[in-house]
């Protein structure tokens, strides 16, 4: 009976959109958690970091990485031969991750590579466990005695959260980064390699309808903060006709490393600085605010109203939490962005209190990632 109904899951999960497995995930794990009895909930809540500590060990190891290339199941001697570890030890620590799902014991001794043993094994698996770890991890840690000594008030200072706390230091994570080039290298690599390429904003938004009668000698579309230029790319690949500038705004940094776009202006622009590029059409931001307290988001939403005309459009690309049965992994960023930034993941009602303080006002939201709540919201002058 039991097989019957893993087999009918597996059936549906083969065939579910990813919202749907998504949902069939959350009702799963719960449904689980619902089994255990006291102690099973102990040890499960009590030994989470054990499972980290043993991936990164993995990691470090490029054991997941020997498994994922292997045509076949190894054995320990052969791990230990390539991983260069104590075969005694690294038999303890597979049989923790094969107990834990993250390889598969095939037989006595032999282990085998399955779908998450092959993510870390990726470039992207590397990347995103390693910042996690090495970076996020840390202020989750102090979070407790950092709440503890803030006598549990919602954090709102981005110089003072659990970040600074944790690596002992009083810059701005940004700042910080710029001096620890492996963390950094960890985060970008995440950042390019996290999205598919099929969700984005512009497969919902109506460019063409928007911008229909603008100048060509206007700025179109002015990516703020838009790091090296991907979004700018974007566009210019799926609306190469539009007319008017494509211009791409971030720090010197950034700006150095910017991809070659033909038809995209590179301009280095602090966003805490006065909008330079007056009236353009639209004005996009993409995960820029929900790095920052609503103080500050509130600033750059007033800075970009300011340089607006009586024709422009705010886009902003960002999470939009539904008030109830928030997906873990996203109340999971929404506490590292707390932990980091003193920031936050936001409802629409938090987004539409914003705009309206700002003197903005939101006209409608296309949503174009719903299993990870990804909008992108039009936003326009309030008394437009």
């Amino acid at each position: 009976m039991v097989n019957a109904a893993f087999e009918q899951i597996k059936a549906f999960a083969a065939t579910a959109d990813d919202s749907d497995r998504r949902n069939l995930i959350t009702s799963l794990r719960g449904l689980a958690s619902s089994f255990e009895d006291p102690m099973e909930i102990i040890h499960r809540l009590g030994c989470g970091t054990l499972g980290s500590a043993t991936v990164e060990i993995g990691l470090d190891l490029g054991l997941f990485k020997y498994l994922a290339d292997a045509k076949s199941p190894l054995g320990v001697s052969q791990l230990a031969e390539q991983t260069g570890a104590d075969a005694p030890l690294l038999t303890r620590i597979i049989r923790y991750l094969a107990a834990t799902n993250v390889i598969d014991e095939t037989g006595p001794g032999q282990f085998a590579a399955n779908s998450v043993t092959k993510t870390l094994a990726s470039d992207l698996g590397v990347a995103g466990v390693y910042h996690y770890l090495k970076t996020a991890s840390p202020t989750h840690s102090v979070l407790p005695s950092f709440l503890k000594k803030t006598n549990y008030k919602n954090p709102s200072d981005d110089s003072h959260a659990p970040f600074q706390d944790a690596f002992n230091t009083g810059l701005h994570p940004y700042a910080w980064f710029s001096s620890h080039p492996e963390n950094l290298k960890y985060f970008n690599d995440l950042m390019a390699l996290r999205r598919k390429s099929n969700e984005s904003w512009l497969s919902v938004y109506p460019v063409e309808e928007a911008t229909k009668g603008w100048s060509a000698d206007n700025a179109v579309y002015v990516n703020i903060g838009g790091s090296i230029g991907h979004q700018c790319a974007q566009f210019k690949e799926t609306y190469p006709h539009v007319p008017g500038r494509v211009i791409l705004q971030d720090l010197a940094h950034s700006i150095a490393q910017a991809l070659p776009t033909a038809g995209v202006e590179n301009m280095v622009h602090n966003f805490w600085d006065p909008q330079p590029v007056q009236g353009a059409k639209l004005y996009y931001m993409r995960a820029v605010l929900h790095n920052h307290p609503d103080h500050k988001v509130l600033k750059l939403l007033r800075l970009t109203k300011e340089a607006m005309g009586p024709d422009s459009i705010l886009l902003i690309d960002e999470m939009i939490l539904p008030e109830t049965g928030v997906k873990a992994d996203v109340t999971t960023l929404d506490l590292t962005m707390m932990s980091a930034f003193a920031s936050a993941e936001r409802t629409e009602k938090d987004w539409t209190a914003l705009f309206e303080q700002a003197g903005l006002r939101l006209v409608k939201t296309y949503a174009y990632n719903k299993a990870q709540y990804e909008s992108v919201m039009d936003v326009r002058l309030l008394e437009g």
